[in-house]
């Protein structure tokens, strides 16, 4: 299978060349030549597996020329073994919402269910085995913590994050800065979480940087990030078994629900995908008026979803415009030279035939986190709070699974201020988030972001 560009299909890349990369060559995306798509019988033989060997089923599709099925099993049980569930996530009743929990991984986010397999398969696909590679990757709270557990002290590679200073959670920062060793780098942007993706994806496309320091990306515009989120919705599916199952996703940089597209293009019977976005709306904006436009991001008790560059709508864009590179390619510049870009009445009726989209306001987000705690005594995070909140708004539909996306104890504040609760360390939190904090304030600039990584690598 060879891996093409959002912005050029004439591109063949292979898995371990998009894996190094992250992000194709001009500034698109990463997308496979061909989508495998199951039929009913393969669906029912799928439906069987437990979560290892459904991932392995799944995953191998993407990565088959060269990576062995065997030892593609083994990695993913590796990546999987500290995980608090041994099925890896789990779905579970809360009132008349089925809630699928991805958050029983070492950070306590869904994004460990990726990045344990991607720290693994550096070390299988040989990446660093000859020279140093330096990881830098932006986050808006959780996914530099898992990528810091995922590739904390691996040989021959260091990882460089960068989070946006004082906009994310206490507990999000510690997990990330309290680890020390000493191939991780904190980088405290002052700025955005749009300014620190910018910052990234400029770095990585000056060619000259990026060959100098042998550098990769772990980012959700990874395809293995999303590659390996397939899995839970097919997961997901199969213990629900009930057919036009809806997912009700929050949504900032688009990655996750994403990959809920591509489970539905690989035969999966999804109705619809409901995008659950905070006052930091971009996509709840596009999906219901066309119109991409960018505005100052707002600080909101869901920090990992304040962004208004979702970049994973690239992805999107490139199939419900008929898998037309150049009018993506046309699209991306308007948003580059003009600050927005529309899409015509048609686009949005493709777009809205597998998508929803809700914007639920921090006081809602606040209102449903008391009302789950009055009535069933279970506590549930802001970004998970804001899917309980869009499956209420969308009427007409059922079979309805809320991603819950991080735990609880992540937003101790905002739920101790909600319900009165003090939450308890989870057993699967294996940091001490009490030791010595490491981390850089940096200015929002990719002159200083570079600099700081050369003096690092001196």
């Amino acid at each position: 299978m060879n891996y093409f560009s959002t912005r050029d299909k004439s591109l063949k890349f292979s898995f371990k060349d998009i894996f190094l990369r992250g992000l194709a060559p001009g500034g698109g995306l990463f997308l496979p030549s061909e989508i495998k798509r199951f039929d009913q019988e393969e669906l029912n033989n799928l439906s069987k597996l437990n979560y290892v060997d459904l991932a392995t089923e799944i995953i191998f599709n993407f990565c088959k020329e060269e990576i062995n099925k065997e030892q593609l099993k083994i990695l993913i049980d590796k990546s999987y073994s500290s995980f608090k569930n041994k099925e890896v996530v789990n779905l579970k009743k809360v009132g008349d919402i089925n809630l699928l929990e991805l958050y029983n991984g070492p950070t306590l986010a869904f994004k460990d269910i990726a990045m344990q397999v991607i720290g693994n398969l550096y070390d299988y696909l040989k990446i660093a085995q000859k020279k140093t590679i330096n990881i830098v990757v932006a986050t808006s709270g959780d996914t530099g913590s898992a990528a810091i557990a995922a590739l904390n002290n691996r040989e021959n590679i260091n990882l460089f994050v960068l989070h946006p200073h004082n906009k994310i959670s206490n507990v999000q920062r510690k997990i990330m800065t309290t680890i020390g060793s000493s191939n991780i780098f904190n980088i405290a942007i002052k700025g955005t979480f749009d300014d620190c993706q910018k910052i990234v994806k400029e770095l990585f496309n000056d060619d000259d940087f990026r060959s100098k320091i042998n550098m990769s990306g772990v980012n959700s515009i990874n395809w293995a990030r999303i590659v390996c989120q397939i899995v839970y919705y097919f997961y997901s599916f199969f213990k629900l078994k009930k057919d036009n199952i809806c997912f009700s996703v929050p949504t900032g940089n688009f990655g996750d629900i994403y990959a809920g597209y591509i489970a539905k293009k690989m035969g999966l019977p999804i109705n619809k995908l409901i995008v659950a976005t905070n006052k930091n709306n971009i996509l709840e904006r596009v999906i219901n008026t066309g119109e991409y436009k960018p505005h100052k991001v707002k600080p909101s008790i869901s920090p990992s979803m304040d962004i208004q560059v979702a970049s994973n709508f690239e992805r999107l864009l490139f199939y419900v415009l008929g898998e037309n590179d150049q009018k993506v390619s046309l699209l991306m510049d308007d948003l580059s030279k003009k600050g927005f870009f529309k899409l015509d009445q048609s686009t949005i009726q493709d777009i809205k035939k597998d998508f929803e989209a809700v914007k639920i306001n921090d006081e809602d987000t606040q209102l449903i986190i008391k009302n789950i705690n009055d009535e069933f005594n279970f506590i549930i995070d802001p970004h998970t709070a804001t899917g309980f909140g869009a499956a209420k708004k969308i009427k007409g539909l059922e079979n309805i699974v809320v991603i819950g996306t991080a735990h609880p104890y992540k937003f101790g504040d905002i739920v101790k201020k909600v319900t009165g609760k003090n939450l308890q360390v989870p057993s699967n939190l294996k940091m001490d988030i009490d030791k010595k904090e490491k981390f850089d304030i940096v200015e929002n600039s990719n002159s200083q972001v570079k600099s700081y990584i050369f003096d690092k690598l001196k």
